[in-house]
């Protein structure tokens, strides 16, 4: 049986990644990152008390800890996913010290001022693919109009190339890598 364009894809984009994240110092990308998204509040104008949707970065990603810890110290609430059984995603503020007890539901999106998710590739027209399992396809949509999206990706996983769009892929507005920021969608990060 033929394999869709997508799993091929996926595929390719996986073994990239792998070579790309075996080349990186990972260190400093974080402290870029994290850099990074302090400049992206800063031009969004979000503040103590915003709240950014976030993830806790699994081996090979980009990686989130420190960005993380520096969201929270800068009084924004960071909220990250907790995978359900349906690949649908809930979610838990990152300051809670027991996640399980204080889920806040698929809704989470709706709070959020900011969207930083994961990818394993975006291409010029914010068309974002991810591992495969529809988790942010489910999520996305339920932020509130106008939030914006940034998929964290390391330098080099931008992509030239049109990828596969279907129904249901929400388009990103911008590209975060520890070599800066790439807008997207133009006027989508202006406030």
């Amino acid at each position: 049986m033929p394999q869709s364009p997508k799993t091929v894809r996926r595929r390719e984009l996986r073994t990239r990644r792998r070579e790309i994240a075996a080349g990186r110092a990972t260190g400093r990308d974080a402290e870029a990152l994290a850099r990074g998204a302090g400049d992206l509040l800063d031009r969004l104008r979000l503040g103590p008390g915003a709240v950014v949707l976030s993830y806790e970065s699994i081996t090979g990603e980009p990686p989130t800890g420190a960005m993380n810890t520096a969201l929270v110290a800068r009084g924004v609430r960071v909220l990250v996913p907790d995978t359900l059984e349906d690949l649908d995603l809930d979610w838990h503020d990152l300051a809670e010290s027991d996640p399980g007890a204080a889920r806040l539901g698929l809704d989470a999106p709706g709070l959020a001022d900011l969207v930083l998710a994961p990818g394993l590739t975006v291409d010029a027209d914010g068309t974002r693919m991810g591992q495969g399992g529809g988790c942010y396809d489910k999520a996305l949509p339920r932020r509130r109009a106008g939030v914006p999206v940034v998929v964290l990706l390391h330098p080099g996983e931008l992509d030239d190339d049109p990828l596969p769009r279907e129904e249901h892929d929400v388009p990103v507005d911008a590209v975060l890598t520890a070599d800066g920021l790439t807008v997207l969608r133009p006027g989508a990060l202006d406030r």
